[in-house]
């Protein structure tokens, strides 16, 4: 009866600096996995990431660790290594290019964005063909003006593309990988801010002190 069809797997995917990843990353994964109903969503900390040219980055190995310890409680949620493992700079476009010959033809890809990195999206590298190889999932705050703003970004954006921009309301929740280095390097709590693994490999790392 089921003979010759194609069972089509929906994968997300969530590219970042993870420095460090924090619960707001996990809340926006597990959203748009539920709302377009994801089989997997795969974290692919940053490799050498061009937007952050001359910044201080922690070194990929502390970023994929705290990744894998922050998923690991989520049996839909997987880390991979590919950006780190490639030479010179890591652009979006290669990576998701990568999962698309990956998984091939039977898989629908949806990128994981917060609305932070639509401001810069006119500027990435080759996004016309970006937009063709997967769904852009826009996870923001469901408030009128940003929902509003983004509106006409995807739209900007959608106008050509193979794959249209969603836009998806998360629960509010202000943090930043940039306030918990200057958390840790003040000696202020992070906790409930990150998952408690990451915390403690933090602190038994002494990451952020000297940030």
């Amino acid at each position: 009866m089921f003979e010759g069809i194609i069972f089509m797997k929906k994968i997300g995917i969530m590219g970042g600096t993870f420095d460090p990843i924090h619960t707001g990353h996990l809340i926006s994964a597990e959203t748009v996995r539920v709302e377009y109903g994801l089989d997997k969503v795969i974290f692919i900390p940053a490799g050498n990431p061009p937007h952050k040219q001359g910044q201080k980055i922690t070194p990929a190995v502390h970023r994929y660790v705290m990744t894998v310890m922050a998923t690991s409680s989520n049996p839909h949620f997987f880390v991979s290594s590919l950006e780190q493992e490639q030479e010179g700079l890591s652009y979006t476009v290669d990576t998701v290019r990568s999962l698309s010959v990956q998984y091939g033809a039977k898989a629908e890809l949806y990128f994981i964005a917060g609305a932070d990195m639509l401001k810069d999206l006119d500027e990435w590298k080759d996004i016309e063909y970006l937009l063709t190889l997967c769904r852009f999932v826009v996870v923001a705050r469901p408030c009128s003006i940003e929902r509003e703003r983004i509106g006409e970004i995807i739209k900007k954006f959608s106008f050509g593309a193979a794959l249209p921009l969603d836009y998806l309301a998360a629960p509010e929740i202000e943090i930043s990988s940039t306030d918990i280095r200057d958390r840790v390097k003040s000696g202020r709590s992070i906790k409930y801010i990150v998952p408690e693994s990451v915390e403690a490999y933090i602190h038994r790392h002494n990451l952020y002190i000297d940030n």
